[in-house]
């Protein structure tokens, strides 16, 4: 039988519970201030301070109503208000500020706060405003909140809030605005059970967290909502209709959300509308023309998205909008003209979508005074830029037109726009001159109008541009001298003038640019020495200037640059040894000196660089002992080649070097001599006997050094010998057709066996260059490259007598039985062998060449099986000395084509890469790009997308799978690199493919671990 407790005991306890408690506010025992002053104490006694900013201030010999950042009532001196934004704390928010019961503004937004917010603010009645932003608080946020009647702005963002909202947090009586963006806080936002309205609730900010699961439609409750801010969260939801019932919402921010369906048509119902960001959303269908209806509407961002179909005409109705932004869908048709009715429009983005039709538009924008941007970047906008976009807005600052079909010249108008900062028309069709008139510029800051089809000398105007830091001219036909007045654009960053028909000497000037970075002039026409002093130029990091005609000897003033890591000077005629002075680039990570005519020895200061990875050296004149270290550990013959006098690598087929000791050879020198004088007579004697005694052998031993191939090389070879050497071109001897013609096996008149490609004639379009052209690619020398023998023309005929290659083509090999004898190493030896000829072609040939059609049927294997590219330069052969553009009759080859080759008829490196790329996926997939599975919108590079990268094995070779890969090995191990590879080199962007220099690093890297793992 339990005792009894004595009453008095029992008042005690209970006294006792009530003072322990940290949610008692005030009693007739207690002195209102005394609490307050407490629970003050508390709070500082909680939390670091670690500029003493509470330290000095907060002291209890001092009334609290005079503390820093507390303020209090003047009839009652009860603290009405902490405010301590910015001020560094540490720690957490003590549960005794539950005391403060006439606290009506907390603010400690900024301080570095952590923990959780404590549930004793519910007791707090008369709070209006709490900012707790941009802290690290985190848990759950309590349900006491629901007892805050006269609670009007709740702000918890840039903290850590996560977990479902329930839908109870929305009945909160008198609540007018709350934040819970970009929190730390975790668990539903409200626990509990209590069903309380908000009628006055105006503002809800839950923006930058990690909430997930539906918006609870509760919110509809909520009439008197303007601000709602759901962005950058994780809500999988549809855009919810019952939004067009909140009639007073004004801000609509939902970005960065995973949505799923439309926009739903009746958001147009939503008349006050000002703000409506629904971007980043992966949102469907069409943009409702209904969205017309938002009159007030100033800001609409529904960019990345996958919306389809055209910009409605009823978008120009948003009388009010000054930004319009509907990048990266994939709407289509043309920009409707009634943007023009917008009168404060200031930005247009229609990047990255399917937008054609031409360029009228603009017109209509010449009544949008307040524009100040225009992007159109990357869809297929065709047509001339009329003359009128002189007419736009003179506040017009950046103009982005890149990756589209525009044609015609820059209209000279473009001069009206005096706030102009930046102009992007690359990658289009541009033709004609640089106006002159650009130079009235004077705030342009980017000028890129690469890959185009201008032409015309680089106007003097030029010079006038002192803001210019940007200048991309590269991949255009531009011609004459480099203006000397280039010199004065004193702001230039970027340099890129590569790949046009430039002429004149390099000016001195150009080196004097102190803040230049980023120096490209390659593959011009250029002429002359270099000027002795390039050291203005202490900025740069990237000088390219190879394939050139630049003569003299290299500056010693380059050691000058010491933060140069690119340097690449090939191709030219510099004479002379390389500077000493090169010692000071230690931040060089590549050096390309190759085909050149220098002289002297390899510095042994290029071993101590660590940065430097790449170096070639190949075909000068260099000689003595290759240096040890370093870069040298692991350069190829490839880097150092065509320096017939160099020692020291035998790995690499070099002699070894001479020990050459000055001593030791003059005392050997003095023994020498007087031996000499006896035995010469004996020596020429044994010469001479040695001589006879290999006479016999001459010819075998010649026989054994020359290549049969070169008597063919150094003599014509005749059109009846072709016929006679093919038996009149029988089909008995044809080897195959392809793209440019047919190729036929023959002996010719010496004897060698060799294979004839007999060119199209329908295809010829550049007669008079074909002899010219063939002498160039007659001088392409690579182990993985088929060997041009010989040519052979007249005026209907043309023919190219090529190595002959006994084991066929790829394609054979992999789609006949000879599939069981590539495993996956050979397969990736065969693609690493691609990979280095098409990296010669493209990088390392005096002039850039293109293949235009790689395929398994150009890849064609020796007596060794070695992997040698054929029909590279076809297409430059049969279309003269403009090899970008290929004409729309000369197709390459389906399923291996790039998007910007097979649409526009524009070939380049990328275009090559693009054919490389799906190549390496089909070694792999032996699954051609035609294959009968790839109809509509399937493909093979979506196919192998889709198993990327956990379902690799699904797309991998059955072969491979059997003979490879054990089930105690996950493939994925070794193929992920490989179709990670291919698909990057197959991306639809030709921005986002790799080189080809980089795609034989990778599979080198790619080929070296493999080894590793197939010898463990």
């Amino acid at each position: 039988m339990a005792t009894a407790i004595p009453p008095v005991v029992l008042v005690v306890l209970l006294l006792a519970m009530l003072l322990m408690s940290p949610c008692v506010t005030s009693s007739s025992s207690l002195n209102g201030s005394d609490t307050d002053l407490a629970a003050l104490l508390a709070f500082k006694a909680q939390i670091s301070d670690p500029l003493s900013v509470l330290a000095r201030s907060w002291a209890p010999n001092v009334s609290f109503c005079g503390w820093v950042g507390v303020s209090c009532s003047r009839r009652r001196l009860r603290v009405t208000a902490i405010a301590l934004p910015n001020t560094p704390l540490q720690g957490e928010i003590s549960p005794h500020i539950g005391n403060l019961s006439f606290l009506s503004l907390l603010d400690l937004s900024n301080t570095t706060l952590s923990g959780s917010i404590p549930s004793t603010i519910g007791a707090l009645h008369r709070l209006r405003y709490i900012d707790l932003e941009n802290n690290d608080l985190s848990g759950p946020i309590p349900y006491t909140v629901c007892f805050l009647p006269k609670l009007e702005y709740l702000y918890l963002s840039q903290n850590q809030l996560s977990g479902e909202l329930q839908p109870n947090i929305y009945n909160m009586s008198k609540l007018q605005v709350m934040d819970f963006s970009q929190n730390n806080l975790t668990g539903p936002i409200i626990t509990g059970n209590e069903s309380i309205s908000l009628p006055l609730l105006r503002g809800l900010y839950l923006g930058k967290n990690n909430f997930s699961g539906r918006i609870p439609p509760g919110l509809v409750a909520c009439q008197n909502l303007e601000i709602l801010i759901l962005s950058f969260n994780s809500f999988v939801d549809v855009v919810p209709t019952w939004l067009a019932q909140l009639p007073n919402l004004a801000y609509l921010y939902m970005g960065q959300n995973n949505f799923v369906g439309s926009i739903p048509a009746v958001l147009g119902n939503l008349t006050r509308l000002a703000q409506l960001d629904i971007s980043f959303c992966n949102l469907t269908g069409y943009i409702p023309t209904e969205l017309g209806l938002l009159r007030e509407l100033s800001f609409l961002h529904l960019g990345s998205n996958h919306l389809i179909g055209p910009i409605p005409v009823s978008v120009g109705n948003l009388s009010m909008l000054a930004v319009l932004n509907l990048e990266s869908n994939q709407l289509s048709g043309s920009v409707p003209s009634t943007l023009g009715n917008i009168r404060p429009l200031n930005q247009i983005k229609l990047s990255e979508n399917k937008l054609d039709g031409n360029l009228n538009f603009l017109s209509s924008l010449s009544n949008c005074r307040q524009l100040e941007l225009i992007d159109i970047y990357n869809n297929s906008l065709n047509g001339a830029l009329p003359d009128h976009v002189g007419n736009l807005s003179t506040k017009l600052s950046v103009l982005f037109a890149d990756y589209n079909k525009i044609t015609g010249g820059l209209p000279s108008t473009l001069s009206n726009l005096s706030s102009l900062s930046s102009i992007y028309m690359s990658n289009n069709l541009l033709g004609g001159a640089i106006p002159e008139s650009i130079a009235s510029l004077q705030n342009l800051v980017v000028f890129s109008v690469w890959v185009n089809n201008m032409s015309g000398p680089i106007p003097t105007q030029i010079g006038m541009l002192n803001r210019l830091q940007t200048f991309y001219l590269y991949g255009n036909k531009f011609s004459g001298p480099i203006p000397d007045s280039i010199g004065n654009l004193t702001n230039l960053e970027h340099i890129g003038l590569y790949d046009n028909q430039l002429n004149s000497t390099i000016p001195a000037s150009l080196f004097h640019l102190d803040k230049l970075i980023h120096l490209d002039l390659s593959q011009n026409f250029l002429t002359g020495a270099l000027p002795a002093d390039v050291s203005g130029i202490k900025q740069v990091d990237f000088i390219e200037l190879s394939s050139n005609y630049l003569v003299g000897s290299i500056p010693k003033s380059f050691g000058q640059l010491r933060m140069l890591v690119y340097l690449r000077l090939s191709h030219n005629s510099f004479e002379d040894t390389i500077p000493q002075s090169f010692q000071e680039l230690t931040s060089l990570g590549v050096l390309d000196l190759s085909s050149n005519n220098l002289s002297g020895t390899i510095p042994k200061f290029l071993a101590n660089f660590t940065y430097l990875t790449n170096l070639n050296l190949s075909f000068n004149r260099l000689e003595g002992k290759i240096p040890d270290g370093g870069v040298f550990s692991s350069i190829t013959l490839q880097s150092l080649d065509g320096n017939v006098a160099l020692c020291g690598a035998p790995r690499l087929g070099f002699p070894p070097c001479l020990e050459n000791s000055h001593s030791h050879n003059r005392h050997f020198l003095k023994i020498l001599l007087p031996v000499v004088t006896i035995s010469f007579g004996s020596i020429v004697l044994c010469v001479y006997l040695a001589i006879r005694m290999k006479l016999k052998n001459k010819k075998q031993d010649i026989a054994s050094v020359i290549d049969p191939s070169d008597d063919v090389t150094h003599r014509l070879v005749s059109y009846h010998e072709l016929v006679r050497a093919t038996d009149n071109f029988s089909d008995n001897n044809l080897l195959g057709s392809g793209t440019f013609g047919k190729v036929f096996k023959g002996q010719l008149d010496t004897g060698l066996v060799v294979a004839i490609k007999v060119l199209d004639m329908e295809l010829e379009q550049a007669v008079r260059s074909f002899d010219a052209e063939c002498r160039v690619l007659r001088l392409v020398r690579h182990r993985n490259l088929i060997r041009i023998i010989n040519t052979c023309s007249n005026l209907d005929f043309r023919a190219l007598v090529l190595q002959y290659m006994r084991n066929g083509n790829l394609e054979m090999l992999m789609y006949s039985e000879g599939t069981r004898q590539l495993g996956f190493l050979k397969r990736l030896d065969i693609m690493l062998d691609v990979a280095m000829a098409v990296e010669y072609l493209h990088h390392e040939h005096h002039e850039v060449v293109l293949h235009c059609d790689l395929k398994p049927s150009n890849v064609l294997f020796d007596d060794d099986m070695t992997a040698h590219v054929a029909d590279f330069g076809i297409a430059k052969l049969l279309l003269g000395n403009d090899n970008s553009v290929i004409a729309s009759y000369m197709p390459g080859t389906i399923g291996y084509m790039a998007p910007e080759y097979g649409s526009l008829g524009k070939a380049s490196r990328k275009s090559d890469v693009f054919s490389y790329g799906i190549m390496l996926l089909e070694v792999f997939t032996r699954k051609r790009p035609t294959d009968p599975m790839f109809e509509g919108e399937q493909s093979l590079v979506q196919w192998v997308r889709r198993a990327f990268p956990a379902e690799l094995a699904s797309v991998l070779d059955n072969q491979l799978l059997q003979d490879e890969f054990s089930s105690s090995c996950d493939p994925n191990e070794f193929l992920l690199s490989i179709f990670k590879l291919g698909l990057l080199c197959s991306s639809d962007s030709p921005d986002e493919r790799m080189s080809m220099s980089d795609v034989v690093i990778t599979l080198k890297r790619i080929r070296k671990d493999y080894a590793k793992w197939a010898s463990a």
